[in-house]
């Protein structure tokens, strides 16, 4: 045993994490003092300073039982009005309020009253374990539902409450009750389980002595198997080989009488072998009537409740196929039922059985034969073998056919003729199934025999041969019907297997393109619709715990259906319509959940009124899978954007911090030590020495007012507020205006302007356009030497006007160029280097960008340093004004 493998067994062993333990008492029979032994328990684990809260239990009138119940706290009973009369249910709402340690929850097998939440009270110990409650409960062995055609077969008593296996099997503690029947019987006499007349009745039915005998054996084998399920998985904890659990149990059904039979059957060799077990369905063309389908569609539902798997496919042949997905599930013992008796079996082939038996698949064959059972069943109707109008048409091909051939018979062999009906027959099979190709072989072969084999129009033959050749026809019209028929039924099948990929494919080709949510939403809500045949509808929780529904149309829902959409939204079950847990309304919910979170609801009902068909909804949970990998997705996709924006706000943060820290201090700072020295000198320092320093303090608090404008114009560029109050301007103006604001910066560069008269205007913001050649500016000379050359061209480009600002400092690496206008950006070498906060190219693309220009980037004077130009468009020229005299 591998150290992972020995792991899990001992979380295994743990409860999982917010989730209570249960504690199952069982009995054999009513009487043998399940209740009583609950109750004593939870009287031990009371004194041990563990809160008990005594929600349901049933006492029956034994005062035993009252007198311990009486020392306990008590819920308060539920009352519920159903059909004018009014019941007491267990409060799970006010139980769930109250939040216990432990809960006595009598009777686990109990049917709750129509309109409760769920349709059974051990689904409420499930939603009670899932709070972290911890439950004692009791259950008698007739309850169990892999047990109830056995119980019925020894009792005569159908019992309508039952518990799936699953829930018993996975207690924490399973404790036995046990009784002798001839106690039991002798407490049934002295009035300790019923009162007398009750009792009476129940020995002379229920309680005999060899029905408690039988019953308790069950209880017994029931006990046993859990307790082999435990050492078992001792052994494991303990890194010990466990007893080798291999292979996998599958169980062929279909929709006859035994179907639930064989569910329970397999349920019991599943747990008893430690086996993981499949109900396989295998799906033809041929219809199925109501009864039918559904006796299929509670077989199934039962294998779910027990926790076996349910496998729907599709062939024309049923062993074949069961072989094959057997092979492919690794399986190791296959059940199926005894077919139904036919009299074609002996000739024309055996049952499902026998045919898996020929396959020779090293497979563990189990056929279970029929049995009597003790409580009679209404034979059901035969099904036909196909509609109608496919025997019409037989017979109508039939009839063609014979026409056909007597007009050709003069021209025409007899054997040829035969040809004729085969074809009859071949097109029969194509266009029907086997049933309607059968019969109009065997109407062929009597129209044959009866207007072409001598004599005519009689059925008798005068030669033998003649007799070989109809044989021979009617066997080739068989076999004939029979293939064509198969290949049909094969072709039917893998056009629903496209169809239903194809849809697949599209609803995730359609998920695929979809970006957001609402794209997802608005691509799955038609296609599910139209793939299922459903009114189906997409359902959201908004911040208010609101549903918000996306569908073809408005869409309002009960409060009955609201609770059941809340409950599927909180445990991730599907619930409604067709579930076990408020089934009242006409809505099935399904939640599409990731692993750690309900995404959305799908809300489905039927167009007509009828009970969803599982077909339907087994193909739109399918159909739900992609919506629900498309909804992740765009969660993952929304917090990585979301994680991506948070990241660069830090980075904005951090690099704010940083000029604020540095590039805005440095002006304060010579500002200040200017200022202290005229303060402290005063008078002592020489005129020309105190100007200077006044012109200092003046440079750096227009350098500080720059580095603030450029902050508050990034921030209304990124925020949208930079409103453009365009008006016609000259660039001369634009131009004259900057350098006169840069002349202290500018005075130590040999300025170089090429300025034309003839410009055309800009219809521009004219003081934005303004600071963005100021920032050019003030960028090209930080980095241009002492007396070196600074060049400003302004020309036209076709329909853009360019300013080109031109130095001969150290350039920018074509590596950098694509980055200078990012925000905070600053590089060692370049244009961007050296001082200032990395905004002032920054803005001056958001600036020019607003105008609907671009900035250009290239090698400076001579082939050195940089050269960058801002490039706005020209609009039409405005007409000039004429004065009238």
């Amino acid at each position: 045993m591998t150290d992972s493998q020995r792991a899990d067994a001992l979380l295994g062993a743990l409860p999982r994490q917010g989730r209570g333990r249960l504690k199952v008492f069982l009995g054999a029979a009513p009487g043998v003092g399940k209740t009583y032994a609950m109750l004593q328990a939870a009287h031990s684990d009371r004194r041990q300073g563990v809160e008990v809260l005594a929600a349901v239990v049933q006492s029956h009138g034994r005062s035993e039982t009252e007198a311990l119940l009486l020392d306990l706290p008590q819920l308060p009973l539920l009352r519920c009005e159903y059909r004018g009369a009014l019941w007491q249910e267990m409060d799970l709402d006010g139980l769930l309020a109250a939040a216990p340690q432990l809960a006595l929850v009598d009777e686990l097998a109990h049917s709750n009253v129509p309109g409760s939440r769920h349709a059974k009270r051990w689904q409420d110990v499930q939603e009670l374990l899932s709070a972290g409650i911890d439950v004692y409960t009791t259950v008698n062995v007739q309850h169990l539902e892999s047990l109830n055609d056995k119980v019925r077969g020894i009792t005569g008593v159908q019992v309508r409450e039952t518990v799936p296996d699953w829930v018993v099997q996975e207690a924490f503690e399973l404790v036995l009750i046990d009784l002798p029947p001839r106690q039991l019987l002798e407490r049934l006499r002295q009035g300790k389980v019923y009162v007398p007349e009750q009792a009476r009745a129940a020995i002379d039915a229920f309680f005999s002595p060899t029905n408690l005998s039988a019953l308790r054996e069950l209880a017994l084998q029931t006990a046993a198997a859990q307790v082999d399920a435990d050492l078992a998985q001792g052994y494991r904890q303990r890194g010990e080989q466990a007893p080798a659990v291999q292979g996998r149990l599958l169980v062929g059904v279909d929709g006859d009488a035994q179907a639930e039979r064989l569910v329970r059957h397999a349920s019991r060799i599943a747990q008893r072998r430690h086996l993981p077990w499949s109900l396989v369905h295998i799906e033809r063309d041929r219809p199925r009537d109501e009864a039918s389908r559904l006796r299929l569609q509670a077989a199934q539902q039962l294998a779910e409740r027990l926790g076996g798997e349910v496998v729907v496919l599709r062939a024309a042949e049923v062993a074949r196929s069961l072989v094959q997905h057997a092979r492919e599930r690794r399986a190791s013992v296959l059940l199926v039922g005894q077919s139904r008796r036919r009299w074609y079996r002996p000739w024309l082939g055996a049952g499902v059985g026998q045919r898996l038996l020929r396959q020779r698949c090293g497979l563990e064959v189990t056929v279970l034969d029929d049995e009597l059972d003790a409580v009679a069943t209404p034979p059901t109707p035969r099904r036909p073998l196909g509609p109608l109008r496919h025997y019409l048409q037989a017979v109508l091909a039939t009839v063609l056919a014979a026409a056909l051939a007597w007009s050709v018979a003069s021209v025409l062999e007899l054997p040829n003729i035969s040809l004729v009906f085969l074809a009859a027959v071949l097109l029969v099979a194509v266009r029907s199934s086997l049933g309607p190709a059968l019969t109009c072989a065997v109407l062929s072969f009597l129209s044959y025999d009866f207007l072409f084999i001598a004599p005519s129009f009689s059925l008798s033959i005068q030669r033998e041969e003649d007799v070989l050749t109809l044989l021979f026809f009617l066997l080739m019209a068989a076999l004939t019907g029979n293939l064509a028929a198969r290949q049909r039924r094969q072709l039917q099948v893998l056009r629903q297997t496209q169809d239903e990929t194809r849809q697949l494919l599209e609803l995730s080709q359609r998920l695929a393109r979809a970006t957001d949510r609402e794209a997802v939403f608005a691509a799955a809500g038609q296609h599910l619709a139209d793939a299922t045949g459903l009114q189906v509808y997409l359902v959201r929780r908004d911040a208010e715990a609101g549903l918000s529904v996306t569908g073809p149309e408005p869409q309002t829902f009960a409060v009955n259906e609201r609770a059941a959409a809340e409950w599927a939204w909180q445990h991730g079950q599907a619930a409604g319509a067709g579930t076990d847990t408020l089934p009242e309304g006409r809505w099935w919910w399904w939640p599409l959940r990731d692993d750690e979170q309900p995404l959305a609801l799908l809300a489905a009902r039927s167009t007509n009124g009828r009970p969803l068909a599982r077909q339907a909804l087994g193909r739109l949970r399918a159909l739900a899978q992609p919506l629900a990998l498309a909804l992740t997705r765009v969660n993952l996709a929304e917090q990585l954007a979301a994680a991506r924006l948070q990241g660069e706000t830090e980075q904005l943060r951090s690099a704010l911090l940083a000029s604020v820290s540095h590039d805005l201090r440095t002006p304060l700072t010579a500002m200040r030590g200017s200022i202290d020295s005229l303060l402290a000198l005063g008078e002592m320092i020489a005129a020309s020495d105190r100007r200077e320093l006044l012109e200092g303090t003046r440079d750096e608090a227009e350098r500080l007012d720059r580095y603030i404008q450029n902050l508050l114009d990034m921030t209304r560029l990124g925020h949208g507020a930079l409103a453009l109050a365009r008006d016609w301007v000259a660039p001369a103006d634009i131009v004259g205006s900057a350098l006169q604001r840069l002349r202290g910066v500018l005075a130590p560069l040999r300025i170089e302007l090429d300025l034309p008269g003839d410009l055309p205007l800009l219809f521009v913001h004219a003081a934005l356009i303004e600071q963005a050649l100021v920032n050019v500016l003030e960028n090209a000379a930080r980095f241009s030497p002492v007396d070196g050359r600074l060049r400003l061209q302004v020309s036209t480009r076709g329909r853009l006007l360019c300013l080109a600002v031109s130095d001969q400092g150290p350039g920018i690496p074509e590596a950098e160029r694509s980055r200078i206008f990012d925000m905070f950006y600053t590089a060692a070498r370049g244009d961007r280097g050296g001082q200032g906060t990395g905004l002032g190219l920054a803005i001056c693309q958001g600036m020019v960008g607003a105008h609907g220009g671009q900035i250009e980037v290239a090698d400076g004077i001579d082939g050195h340093g940089t050269c960058i130009t801002l490039c706005l468009p020209l609009p039409e020229q405005p007409e000039p004004d004429i004065e009238t005299p």
